[in-house]
């Protein structure tokens, strides 16, 4: 047997993924366990899951790769420093410490964690080390249904790298082209999510959701269009990029940006980030999410010239912005794109893995399947009936139990349209930043106050994020006219005209919650301000969802649930039963359902 172990650790969203003879066994993130979101620790938690889901212990490894070179990216921060004496130095002098004690002696720090799970490992175990956009271009391609694809890789930056082009083929990959640093499409947009008073690595959704709230034939948000395009980057046919370093502070500072400069140039200061946002702010939003469109399909083109591919594999960071995947796969570049669902930094521990095994097996992937080989991304541990049991007893619960799933899809639909809100946990946790059935919650989609109960008694967030729906095939070709799989909610993409409401005049000058509250669809929780929508469509018959939405289907008439992940604003998705238990409790959620039990309000004591 042969057993990859595969590490992500020290810089963010650490994760570990474990293979058997070149199948995807299990990988999970390290703040599912520790619920520190984002978290950058060695994934112990994480790795003894996977060993526990392999049913190994691990002296049985066959090999443990990391998802990056140390030294390489130790390389270019040396590099980085010297070339910005003397700026920098308190930065310097504060990252210093960390390599000295961990990062520079990664393999000896890795052997020793390693020890801790386990005292029976052996150091002279091989232990590997993948580059960065190599572990995100194997997340995306090896597990992808395609014999051949073009692959593109998007993020703030790995060693040097900050996007690559690169042409799978069988079990081969080539790298065939690179941008690199400073020159990062990931760190523009994340200076922007810096200014516009959001946490950098967290909140660049939250910029993303905000876009739509700008107006595209504004003059503010045309100029500011203007400014970026010619004072912050220069963008070339190829989709490579120039940033103008005068205006950026990640090379040497502590700060994405100069906020001085920044509001000189602009015009508006620095947003705090708990301040009101304004049209300004919006339209700024909109502006860097046009213009990273523009880049992205710029680089799309370049690798389609490259590789003459009908296919395309996409990851890093950049490809979980789903409002620019969902326009390029409108513009039909390509026959089929496929986006590894867990596409940031968490992804390349199992990119790392892939990328030796077919290196060390060359003839070993299967090209005549027609689906991915992910698991529908359901790659995390999962809710044991005896866990279950053993809550119970110990908490003095009773729960309703239901003998079919058909009894607790009735009894969840119909308490879904009464305008409940249901925590759902089924099976294994979802690998990636998505929820996608196994650990979300779901509501009617139809109510028009839904989208602000979630946000505000149960997320506990900003009340202008967006809610996106999951549904059926036949609901998603009706509805949004998207015939194209969707499993992992990573495409965006427009309501029909049919199906809008004729909004008021005037519209584009509201307030940004009164545009908000303006009812646009019949499906208001999940219809953004723009009339888009962020797809889930699930048609496999195993699939978590599946029989729930045809309920929803026979008793509403369309297959359509909010889906949103299960947790609160800063926490992690839930991964345990008693993550789940106090999340449920501490909300206005009004139903727990965990496999065929359903908690209720009134069934349940409190446990802190």
């Amino acid at each position: 047997m042969n057993i990859i172990l595969g590490i992500s650790a020290y810089f963010h969203d650490s994760a570990a993924a474990i293979l058997i003879d070149g199948k995807i066994v299990a990988a999970v993130q390290e703040e599912r366990f520790n619920r520190e979101k984002n978290t950058a620790v060695f994934p112990e938690n994480a790795i003894r899951y996977c060993l526990e889901a392999a049913g190994i212990s691990l002296h049985e490894v066959t090999a443990i790769v990391f998802f990056e070179k140390p030294f390489l990216k130790f390389e270019r921060i040396l590099e980085t420093y010297y070339r910005n004496v003397p700026k920098g130095l308190f930065s310097f002098l504060r990252a210093m410490p960390q390599w000295a004690e961990k990062k520079l002696m990664l393999r000896r720090e890795i052997r020793r964690e390693l020890k801790r799970i386990d005292p029976t490992y052996k150091k002279q175990k091989p232990l590997l080390f993948s580059t960065h956009h190599l572990s995100h271009a194997a997340s995306a391609f090896y597990p992808s249904p395609f014999s051949e694809a073009a692959i593109l890789t998007i993020d703030a930056v790995g060693e040097w790298a900050t996007a690559s082009i690169g042409k799978g083929q069988g079990s081969r990959i080539e790298l065939l082209k690179e941008m690199v640093f400073p020159n990062s499409l990931g760190l523009l947009y994340s200076s922007f999510t810096y200014f516009l008073g959001f946490k950098v690595n967290e909140g660049e959704y939250k910029l993303m959701g905000l876009a739509p709230y700008g107006l595209p034939h504004a003059e503010e948000t045309k100029r500011f269009i203007r400014i970026i395009k010619k004072d912050l980057v220069e963008i070339f046919a190829d989709g490579s990029i120039r940033i103008n370093r005068k205006y950026f502070r990640f090379e040497s500072g502590l700060r994405m940006v100069p906020d001085k400069k920044w509001a000189t140039l602009f015009g508006i200061n620095k947003r705090a980030p708990k301040a009101e946002i304004t049209q300004t702010h919006c339209n700024l939003a909109m502006a860097i999410q046009q213009v990273s469109e523009e880049i992205i399909l710029k680089m799309a083109r370049t690798a389609k010239t490259l590789t003459q591919s009908q296919y395309l594999c996409l990851a890093g960071g950049v490809a979980l912005n789903c409002v620019a995947n969902g326009k390029l796969q409108d513009r039909g570049l390509f026959r089929q794109i496929w986006i590894q669902p867990a596409s940031g930094d968490a992804g390349g521990a199992l990119g790392a893995a892939l990328a030796y095994f077919y290196a060390q097996h060359p003839e070993a992937k299967d090209t005549s399947g027609t689906s991915d080989t992910i698991n529908q991304a359901f790659l995390g541990p999962a809710i044991t009936p005896d866990e279950v049991d053993a809550f119970l007893k110990n908490n003095s619960l009773q729960p309703l139990r239901f003998s079919t799933v058909q009894q607790r899809d009735q009894y969840v639909i119909r308490e879904v349209l009464a305008g409940k809100v249901i925590g759902w946990i089924q099976g294994r946790m979802e690998f990636g930043p998505r929820a996608l059935g196994a650990r979300s919650i779901i509501a009617n989609a139809s109510l028009p106050d839904m989208q602000q109960k979630l946000n505000l008694s149960i997320k506990f967030r900003e009340d202008f994020r967006p809610f996106a729906p999951v549904m059926l095939r036949e609901e998603a070709e009706k509805y949004y006219g998207v015939s194209q799989a969707g499993s992992y909610m990573q495409f965006v993409h427009q309501l029909l005209p049919e199906y809008r409401f004729e909004l008021p005049s005037g519209y584009d000058g509201l307030p940004i919650r009164e545009k908000l509250n303006t009812p646009r669809s019949k499906f208001q929780a999940v219809t953004h301000v723009d009339f888009s929508s962020r797809l889930q469509i699930v048609e496999e018959e195993n699939h978590p969802f599946y029989s729930l939405l045809q309920e929803m289907r026979r008793q509403s008439g369309d297959g359509i649930l909010v889906n949103t992940s299960f947790n609160t604003a800063g926490e992690p998705i839930v991964c345990t039963l008693h993550d789940a238990y106090h999340c449920f409790i501490h909300t206005n959620m009004d139903i727990l359902v965990v496999g065929n039990y359903a908690f209720t309000k009134c069934r349940v004591n409190k446990i802190v």
